[in-house]
């Protein structure tokens, strides 16, 4: 039976490949975090990226008592950790884009009503794309069973409307724009995520 990571050996990985950064960062919600995982530099390396792909797919057939059908995963920051994690689970994986703010199917993909859809993502820190990439599954006819990501920055408090299964998750502090501690209104604030750029 393999054992299940924990969120320290997350981190190391995290750490192992330099994404795990220090500053003063605007979280793709919009707030202010002393602490940015930057997923992007796990994905460039598929050794890293399966190794965590591989723990989360383990963790979710542990969690659940049924397989479900399809993977689906928001863009841009869901695709590759949906791939991988459906390679794992001997899925399929597609993804939905934004069009004009809102999720949607393109690229010739779609559900089948009924169809029993995971949800992927790679971090959860409100919630919001997850909620809003499962409400536009749900008006396929398809029903999403359960959703899970990489890293859940909300510690379990963020509700996205289905079960969440996370591989990792820790509270780092995150604040408003308007109410931000000494130490992060002296150095300059970066985005480097993805929302907001297309």
């Amino acid at each position: 039976m393999k054992k299940i990571m924990n969120t320290d050996e997350v981190l190391n990985i995290f750490r192992e490949a330099g994404a795990l950064l220090e500053g003063h960062f605007i979280l793709s919600s919009g707030r202010r975090s002393s602490i940015f995982l930057q997923k992007a530099l796990i994905f460039k390396n598929p050794v890293l990226t399966s190794k965590l792909c591989g723990a989360l797919a383990n963790k979710i057939t542990k969690s659940l008592n049924f397989k479900p059908d399809i993977i689906v995963a928001p863009a841009m920051g869901g695709v590759i950790p949906g791939y991988e994690t459906a390679r794992h689970m001997g899925l399929e994986s597609i993804f939905a884009e934004r069009e004009e703010g809102e999720f949607k199917l393109r690229r010739g993909f779609n559900l089948q009503k009924g169809q029993k859809v995971l949800m992927v993502e790679d971090i959860v820190t409100t919630g919001l794309s997850s909620r809003e990439c499962i409400n536009s599954i749900n008006k396929t006819g398809a029903s999403v069973v359960a959703g899970a990501c990489l890293f859940d920055r909300s510690n379990g408090e963020a509700n996205i409307g289905v079960p969440l299964i996370s591989l990792a998750a820790r509270k780092f502090p995150d604040y408003d724009q308007n109410d931000l501690p000494e130490k992060l209104l002296k150095i300059p604030a970066v985005k480097p995520g993805s929302r907001g750029l297309l």
